[in-house]
């Protein structure tokens, strides 16, 4: 460090002029000398290091540092320059080529330097400013910044054949001399004026390119035959911004009252190219809402808030009349603010939307605009006439004994349309239609995901009869309480939206254990579910017994004599498990298991039992005679895995003969939306409507856009018929969780293959965005992204030769060598078996015994009655994947996540192996995660998309397939 910040300095700002970028100011601290004077010992200071220096300069000087920071030559390369293999002065050459330069990269370039220097010159008064020498040196010349704003005056005369004008600046009441005195614009807005050693700073209205012209001349002279062009196109702005002395014109300053209108405007249809029906008008697919704001007589569209003023030019016989209005500034921009509040997004006083979302906004917000005042009104260039009155639906719903009738209005000012033409329109997403009068209706957007649920599910009888099947309750429900519907439901009936008010049933006789309170609840929602003849779905976290109300509930059924047995389908590893557990809560119920290579052929054989368990394998090998027999129940235990609607396994249990359905599941969503939609269907087929309308009106809406209208539509109509409790609403039967996140380090070598790496998949990455692939490469980014994840946690996984470290694997095993010491089990997963066996290695060199476990183990009861022995191996390997569900492992007190996974609902799954009812101490799970990897920006993704599952009361979410282009890229800045 050549400027040490323990020892006297003084921060200063250099000017100085690159070859590109013109004027810029480079911040920097030199060593103060004994007496106080400036050394020439000096270090340049950024953004990077001024954290160094912050406790002997201001807050207002350290963003004055990071701004000059980021219009630096090295920071503009990093940010514009895509082509990595360009050097600099090759990339800047390149840009600004005299002839071949990239035109449209420049002045992007420009501008965003523009942008910075403004707010530098803006705050800049008060520091010390330097000229920087031709050697380089920070502190050569050193310049004084004038406190008080320079002022523009300029002069006109306009004389028989020419009109002359000049320019008069003054500072602090004192006129500047600048023409030929050596004067440099350095910036233009402000505009920047430098002179010698002075530098004037004018307002921030005033343009620098306004003043160029007058450093070579004294004055410019307009010709009389371009006199009506410049006076329009020069003059009125100049008038508008500066202050200006008039001989042979009349500049007339106004004051005026202040008003506003928002002019709607057609914009032209391109041939062939329109987005709706082009019968009714014309083919118009865009408007435009355009604001003018009306001073007294004189109407003026929006130009920038930088203007002080408006001016309207007048032509009389002999000459010019200025009218000059000064503006209302803020009048002005609370209208805007007004707009954007109410979401129109409007900019440069104008806006261009579809017509549809145009005119919904303008009839959603008609009373608001004129409450305001804003007088909205339609150009009389407009080929059709929108209708922006007042419009509404009237709805009433009344509970029959099988069905609900429906009574419904639709109001579009003074008409009144008939309910089967309009749920036509809504239905089938029509957004306008003619109305008797000639306006062009359109329907509000709000309506569509309002009603379309309603008007998809309604049956229309007649036109005078309307009807709805009683499973549509929490659709029902959620209209009420938003207050779009009136209802009228029965009382028995409601209680499904309102899980609180449903009552108690009795235990059965023979059931051999004890429910905790919300067990009880569950059980009792499962019963109110079988008396009103609907499905339903218990998605309780894992671990808070799903198991055992369920049995409960079986064994009620058996002790009330019903005429079939049920069945009970899940994943063979969970057989034995149910086996046990039924023998152990309810030992009464007559279980058969229908699965190995001796089972029986004969579905009459089941009518000797209560309950009939098989495997989801069986079930489909055997689907072709157990169709045939009516069972009283069908359950599904880890439902999930009929998620995929065109699996074997979803059309097996969707051809069983059942008289109810229920599913069980921590995990109702694991892919996508899609997986609801075939659970839901067969616990209450019909709910969600056919897949191909479910994936049209929820998967797009809700896997990609998270649209919020949605997602709470989609959660009305499942909520009745699914009950979720995690682990924080029944938190006084479980032990703590304490979560922890171990940040580890790459090792040089790590980081360097890492870096090498990510560099190549990136540019691979950004090619395909380039060439428009990047969504039809999904395969390959993975694999990309894959590797990157692989490197984070060991380089050798990628690179088998490699033979250095892993920041990760020397976290990970001296952790696990601290709690070995403390006496305490751990479970350590990931989802790569390699990793594990990196793991393995490493406990064998310190001499730490342990268990291993993946998809090739096949006795996993064994080690798990092993484990969860007292003074066996201390530490069990896990592959994520064949470990995260059916263990129960509450021997262990710590989990270790070694690589965080896309769904953070996988990693939730795997500690909940520990911490689960049975549990008695606290469970601390450890996520180990790589700095500066694409782990870090793993987590990220997994914060920013966990809203969706909360409010679906679903689990997780296939990350990949809801990732947009930026969060894709993010992975790999």
């Amino acid at each position: 460090m050549i400027v040490s910040p323990s020892e006297p300095f003084k921060l200063v700002f250099s000017l100085y002029q690159h070859e590109y970028l013109g004027y810029l100011i480079e911040p920097f601290v030199v060593k103060l000398m004994a007496n106080g004077e400036l050394s020439f010992q000096s270090q340049n200071i950024s953004a990077t290091n001024v954290g160094d220096f912050k406790g002997s300069i201001t807050k207002e000087q350290i963003k004055l540092v990071e701004l000059a920071s980021k219009i630096q030559q090295e920071a503009i390369f990093k940010k514009f320059n895509t082509n990595k293999k360009l050097k600099k002065d090759d990339f800047f050459k390149k840009v600004f080529e005299k002839e071949k330069g990239d035109v449209i990269l420049r002045d992007t370039l420009l501008a965003y330097i523009d942008n910075y220097k403004k707010e530098i010159f803006s705050n800049i008064r008060g520091e010390s400013v330097f000229i920087m020498g031709s050697d380089g040196i920070p502190t050569w010349k050193e310049v004084k910044i004038l406190e008080e704003s320079a002022k523009v005056y300029f002069h006109f005369n306009r004389e028989e054949e020419k009109t002359i004008y000049y320019p008069i600046i003054k500072c602090g009441g004192e006129k500047v001399k600048f023409q030929f005195q050596g004067g440099i614009i350095i910036n233009d807005l402000p505009a920047v004026l430098l002179i010698n050693s002075n530098m004037y700073i004018f307002d921030n209205h005033v343009d620098g390119r306004k003043l160029r012209p007058f450093l070579n001349k004294p004055n410019i002279e307009i010709p009389k035959k371009i006199e009506d062009t410049y006076y329009k196109k020069f003059i009125v702005p100049l008038i508008a911004n500066f202050n200006v002395f008039a001989t042979g014109f009349d500049i007339l300053y106004e004051k005026e009252e202040f008003t506003t209108r928002l002019v709607v405007s057609e914009v032209a249809p391109v041939a062939q190219n329109t987005l709706f029906d082009s019968s009714q008008d014309g083919g118009v697919n865009e408007v435009i809402l355009e604001l003018v704001y009306t001073y007294g007589q004189y109407d003026f569209k929006y130009d920038n808030f930088s203007d002080p003023a408006y001016v309207y030019l007048q032509k009389t016989d002999d000459s010019w009349v200025f009218h000059k209005i000064k503006k209302n500034l803020s009048a002005e921009k609370a209208v805007i603010s007004f707009l954007k509040e109410r979401g129109l997004d409007i900019r440069n006083g104008r806006v261009v939307l579809s017509k549809i979302k145009a005119i919904d906004w303008l009839s959603t917000n008609l009373n608001a605009l004129q409450e305001y005042p804003i007088n909205v009104k339609q150009s009389q260039e407009n080929t059709n006439s929108y209708f922006l009155g007042y419009s509404s639906i009237d709805l009433n719903i009344e509970e029959k004994n099988d069905w609900f009738d429906i009574q419904a209005i639709v109001i579009f000012g003074q008409f009144k349309i008939p309910f089967k033409k309009f749920r036509y329109f809504i239905v089938n997403n029509i957004k306008e239609f003619e109305l008797p009068n000639g306006e062009i209706a359109v329907i509000p957007e709000a309506w569509f995901s309002k009603y379309s649920e309603l008007f998809e599910t309604i049956e229309v009888i007649d036109e005078d009869e309307l009807k709805l099947k009683k499973h549509f309750i929490g659709l029902v429900s959620m209209l009420s309480q938003e207050g779009i519907v009136q209802t009228s439901i029965n009382r028995k009936l409601s209680k499904l939206a309102d899980f609180e008010e449903i009552g108690e049933t009795e235990l059965p006789v023979n059931f051999s254990g004890e429910l905790r309170p919300y067990q009880k609840a569950g059980y009792d929602w499962l019963n109110f579910l079988k008396d009103n003849g609907l499905g339903g779905c218990l998605a309780d976290d894992m671990g808070l017994g799903k198991t055992v109300t369920t049995l409960a509930f079986l064994q009620k059924i058996k002790e009330e004599k019903p005429e079939h047995p049920c069945l009970l389908v899940l994943p063979t590893s969970l057989i034995y498990n149910w086996q046990k557990e039924a023998a152990r809560f309810t030992p009464d119920l007559r279980v058969m298991i229908h699965f190995g290579t001796n089972r029986s052929k004969d579905s009459e054989a089941f009518s000797f039992y209560d309950l009939i368990i098989t495997s989801y394998g069986v079930l489909r090998m055997d689907i072709d005679f157990i169709k045939y027999f009516r069972f009283n129940y069908a359950v599904l235990d880890e439902s999930q895995s009929i998620k995929n609607a065109t699996s074997a396994n979803y059309k097996a249990v969707m051809d069983l003969n059942a008289k109810n359905r229920l599913i069980l599941t921590g995990t109702p969503l694991e892919n996508s939306t899609l997986d609801l939609w075939s659970q839901m269907s067969f616990v209450n087929p019909g709910l969600l409507g056919s897949l191909s309308t479910f994936k049209k009106k929820y998967q797009t809406y809700i896997d990609k856009k998270r649209d919020e209208d949605v997602i709470k539509s989609l959660s009305a109509k499942i909520k009745p018929f699914m009950l979720r409790r995690n682990k924080r609403q029944v938190a006084k039967d479980l032990p703590d969780k304490i979560e922890s996140i171990v940040y580890s380090q790459m090792t040089e070598e790590q980081e360097k293959i890492y870096e090498e790496t990510k560099s190549f998949i990136r540019n691979q990455i950004m090619g395909m965005q380039e060439k428009g692939t990047l969504r039809k490469s999904s395969i390959l980014i993975l694999q990309g992204l894959s590797k990157l994840r692989q490197l984070a946690n060991h380089p050798s996984m990628v690179v088998p030769e490699f033979i250095g470290e892993s920041g990760k694997g020397i976290d990970v095993i001296t952790r696990l060598k601290e709690v070995v010491s403390e006496g305490a089990k751990t479970l350590v997963f990931s989802q790569f078996v390699k990793h594990l066996s990196f793991v393995a290695e490493e406990l064998k060199k310190e001499g730490i015994p342990y268990l291993y476990l993946d998809g090739s183990t096949k006795n996993r009861i064994e080690l798990v009655d092993r484990f969860q022995k007292p003074d066996t191996e201390a530490v069990f390997l896990i592959s994520l994947k064949a470990g995260g569900v059916g263990l129960n492992l509450t021997a262990a007190e710590n989990v270790f996540i070694l690589d965080p996974w896309w769904n953070p609902a996988i990693e939730a799954q795997a500690i909940d192996r520990a911490h689960r009812i049975g549990q008695t101490k606290t469970v601390f799970s450890y996520k180990f995660i790589t700095q500066n990897t694409i782990e870090e920006k793993i987590l990220e993704l997994q914060n920013t998309k966990k809203q969706l599952f909360d409010e679906l009361i679903l689990e997780e979410e296939t990350f990949f397939k809801s990732l947009s282009t930026d969060d894709i890229l993010s992975l790999i800045e």
